[in-house]
């Protein structure tokens, strides 16, 4: 059996634009793709903190070290810029794997500047 738990968080982002007229999708700036271990195209699910919406997306990369976090495509009505988001993504597990996992949380400056990568038994702990 395999069991689906969460991968990787970016975690209270700043919404930079929203782009109605875009294919589809969230634009992450590539460094904090990386920083989570997030692909281009891979599935996340978004959180606006600021209105409670969530959605299912992709992922696309910006450039990196733009900041730019970018709701596009019909998405782009669930978000105003200046909202907080947190971007998710999700994997399967089998109990082996279970023994040794812990999500990866990426903690950004307002700017959505690259500050800190925690495990997240890690940060946790700090509270």
């Amino acid at each position: 059996m395999q069991r689906t738990l969460l991968l990787a968080k970016i975690h209270s982002c700043t919404l930079t634009a929203a782009n109605l007229n875009y294919v589809g999708s969230i634009s992450i700036d590539q460094t904090l793709l990386d920083a989570a271990g997030m692909l281009p195209y891979e599935q996340v699910q978004v959180v606006n903190v600021a209105n409670g919406e969530r959605l299912i997306t992709y992922a696309i990369a910006a450039p990196a070290n733009s900041g730019a976090i970018e709701l596009n495509g019909a998405a782009a009505r669930l978000g105003m810029p200046g909202d907080r988001l947190i971007v998710m993504t999700y994997a399967q597990f089998t109990p082996e794997e279970l023994k040794t996992y812990c999500p990866t949380v990426v903690l950004v400056t307002e700017r959505n500047r690259l500050f800190e990568v925690r495990r997240y038994d890690d940060l946790l702990a700090k509270v």
